[in-house]
């Protein structure tokens, strides 16, 4: 079997999905745990391999473990975020987010100040 099965497989798939297919880039490094494929695309093409909620994202993954299982390796995704990137911080669930500036803290209800 070819060892850059899965590169080749992940180059090819994600070139047909995205809009810059000449800026898609692979690298491949293998340690104890597996196979570590980082994929790094041009910045406008980043939400059509992530996709809704990361749903395409997922399903590259998934692939990908099937290739890996014909290969006997355990291959990861890490899927890099591109130079000049402008999203915010995300937070995981429980987590607090930021906070608006002292003073600017909307009311509670929509009938703040109503007595009951």
């Amino acid at each position: 079997m070819e060892q850059t099965a899965d590169k080749d497989f992940l180059e090819f798939l994600v070139k047909s999905l995205v809009d810059h297919p000449d800026d898609v880039k692979v690298d491949r490094k293998v340690d104890e745990m597996g196979v570590l494929l980082s994929l790094r695309v041009h910045p406008m093409d980043m939400g059509q391999v992530v996709g809704r909620q990361g749903a395409t994202a997922k399903a590259i993954r998934s692939l990908l473990r099937i290739v890996g299982v014909k290969n006997n390796a355990r291959v990861n995704l890490k899927i890099e975020e591109p130079e000049g990137s402008t999203r915010g911080p995300r937070f995981r669930d429980g987590e607090a987010g930021p906070r608006p500036p002292m003073g600017e803290n909307p009311p509670m209800n929509d009938r703040a100040g109503d007595e009951f």
